[in-house]
């Protein structure tokens, strides 16, 4: 097979292979999906929501200060620790950056070491129920 053999047997190929692809992307189906749900289940998700917000947990609180200050360290915190959801809470007449949600005071002290190395002012809370 020649040069020229080749490059004719290779524009064949090239332009087969662009129909089939024109062909399978012109022919593609387009469909609706309907979801029917029982509506018990959202009703069963707002009680689970309402039944774990109220909860016990603990946190752990990395620092305190202005709205300012606690808005940079709830950033860093959130750079340092993305497993974890960094929060801002009002206490007055300062703002607290908390971490984590933790369901007992022994997961809060494993991770408590870890946290306290990068912020050592932190504390671990309790939850106060509601």
């Amino acid at each position: 097979m020649g040069k020229t053999e080749f490059y004719k047997h290779m524009k064949k190929l090239a332009i087969i292979v662009i129909m089939v692809g024109f062909a399978s992307f012109s022919y593609g189906q387009n469909g609706k999906i309907t979801v029917k749900q029982d509506p018990k289940i959202s009703k069963l998700l707002e009680v689970y929501t309402a039944a774990n917000s109220n909860r016990d947990f603990y946190t752990i609180q990395i620092g305190f200060g202005s709205y300012s200050e606690a808005e940079k360290l709830k950033q860093d915190a959130e750079i340092d620790f993305p497993q974890w959801k960094a929060k801002i809470v009002f206490d007055s007449p300062t703002y607290r950056v908390r971490i984590g949600r933790f369901n007992t005071k022994l997961e809060a002290e494993r991770h408590f070491q870890l946290i306290r190395e990068k912020y050592p002012q932190s504390l671990i809370l309790r939850s106060e129920k509601k």
